[in-house]
């Protein structure tokens, strides 16, 4: 008897199982239960849903008793109500845990923007101080002004002093 194992060859793409599951589109799945999700969130949607009820009781308890299709309890309308529930949690649960990844991706988009501003800003803060320091040594106007008066003045002393 041969125990051996077929050789996974690294350099081929693997064989596809057959799968009894059905296959879906998981991003296309979640954009249609945040549409219905945001469509069970309207007042559209109560207003509706409470013309149905209205409609669907009203029908149930004055048509002719041979056209009733629900008659009092209800059972019925409390079976499709209860299993409209049972899809819209799961359906809205759904769209918000989509909504969270959007938002912590946002947040940390928001929070690397933040920093990259506070190290600009640092950046430049130093930049400025740098300027300032710079501008100390610098020999402005009113310096080469006072100097070049205190040679005019030293020149028209010694000129004096010669012309004497």
């Amino acid at each position: 008897m041969s125990d051996e194992r077929p050789r996974v060859r690294l350099d081929q793409p693997l064989v596809r199982r057959i799968s009894l599951l059905p296959a879906y589109d998981p991003e296309a799945f979640g954009r249609l239960s945040e549409k219905i999700a945001r469509f069970l969130g309207t007042g559209r949607f109560i207003v509706w849903m409470t013309v149905v009820i209205i409609a669907w009781v009203a029908w149930n308890a004055f048509a002719p008793p041979g056209m009733r299709w629900d008659p009092y309890p209800f059972i019925f309308l409390t079976l499709m109500l209860s299993l409209q529930a049972s899809y819209a949690a799961p359906l809205i649960l759904l769209a918000q845990n989509r909504q969270d990844d959007r938002d912590r991706v946002n947040l940390e988009q928001d929070r690397k923007a933040n920093e990259r501003s506070i190290a600009d800003t640092e950046y430049l803060t130093r930049e400025i101080a740098a300027l300032r320091l710079g501008l100390g040594e610098v020999a402005t106007r009113d310096w080469i002004r006072s100097e070049l008066q205190e040679l005019l003045k030293d020149l028209h002393e010694q000129a004096r002093a010669d012309a004497e």
